[in-house]
């Protein structure tokens, strides 16, 4: 009998002993569960604040090179006007401790320091000691050995170059996004501006009979300059099925004043209000050009340059303002 006894006291011994691993082992299993779950959790918040994208990222910057951010910068130095443009619209405007000397939008970007412009204060951005710093082409071009050092500094050099088309524009906004953990929003300004750019052409598509013939100065005399293909300024005027009176030209060209009235323009945009003033009546005076029909009618119009020759989120807003503008009939509400 006491035998039997001992045998299930050994017994019940195991038995407890068995349950308590058990229990253990669930226990553990569901504490590894929790923090794989919190593990999760904190990933997916990181991406989150990423706005998809969990760094290191790795682009490909203008200059063709592979450039790896290993952390979201916190400090950025802008030296284009066209990408300090750009840096604001995507919610960096406080990550900003250095700006182009040229840098006139948005207004916050006025009370942040200057660092140069096509010559770079290579001293002071070394001393700044920023994050990231966002150049051009042209600088990567003439002053390689400046941005070297920043590179040897730790600062993360991107090359965003020059644009001459919406598609440019759109890639330089995508790539300063993911550069900089905002991809989301880039995603969204780019959104934006296809589809309100796709709206104006459909209008004009279906809304335009009668094309306008359009001069664009953007300098004034003696040495006036218009832009030809391969600029903002055409697309834009063929996206509303306006003409280009300088269609055959390519890029931004000088041309006279004898050889401007022989185009006969419908309309004339002006691009230079920002310095010269009333360029408006400026063109409207001008000897010889009386019998202009853009003059003749008063259709001259001087435009923000800014906004139809700067690659950033307003060039949607030029494109607009020219509609208004060209075919005043059809888009001015």
């Amino acid at each position: 009998m006491k035998e039997i006894v001992k045998k299930w006291g050994l017994f019940s011994v195991i038995l407890l002993l068995s349950m308590m691993m058990l229990i253990g082992c669930g226990t553990q299993e569901a504490n590894t569960q929790g923090k794989e779950g919190t593990a999760s959790n904190d990933k997916t918040e990181e991406a989150v604040q990423n706005n998809g994208e969990v760094f290191p990222v790795t682009i490909t910057d203008d200059a063709n090179r592979k450039v790896t951010i290993d952390e979201e910068p916190e400090t950025i130095v802008s030296i284009q006007a066209s990408n300090t443009e750009i840096a604001f619209a995507l919610g960096l405007g406080d990550k900003i401790i250095g700006r182009s000397d040229y840098d006139n939008y948005p207004k916050e970007a006025l009370e942040i320091q200057k660092v140069g412009g096509q010559d770079i204060n290579a001293e002071l951005v070394l001393s700044l000691l920023p994050d990231m710093a966002l150049v051009t082409d042209y600088h990567y071009k003439t002053h390689r050995d400046i941005l070297q050092q920043f590179e040897e500094a730790g600062i993360e050099v991107i090359v965003v170059g020059s644009a001459t088309s919406f598609e440019d524009a759109y890639g330089n906004i995508e790539m300063i996004g993911k550069a900089t953990g905002t991809k989301t929003e880039a995603d969204e300004i780019v959104a934006d501006m296809k589809e309100r750019l796709q709206v104006i052409k459909d209008k004009a598509t279906e809304s335009v009979t009668d094309k306008k013939k359009v001069w664009v100065e953007v300098s004034p005399g003696p040495d006036i300059f218009t832009t030809g293909q391969n600029t903002f300024m055409h697309e834009m005027l063929e996206s509303i099925q306006a003409i280009n009176a300088a269609e055959d030209q390519d890029g931004w060209v000088k041309m006279t004043e004898e050889e401007i009235v022989q185009l006969n323009p419908d309309v004339i945009i002006t691009t230079y209000g920002y310095y010269v003033e009333n360029p408006t009546a400026e063109v409207l005076g001008r000897e010889g050009w009386a019998e202009v029909p853009a003059v003749k009618n008063g259709n001259v119009f001087d435009v923000d340059s800014d906004t139809v020759t700067r690659p950033g989120p307003r060039l949607i807003e030029g494109v607009e303002t020219l509609a208004e503008l060209i075919y005043p009939e059809i888009f001015k509400q």
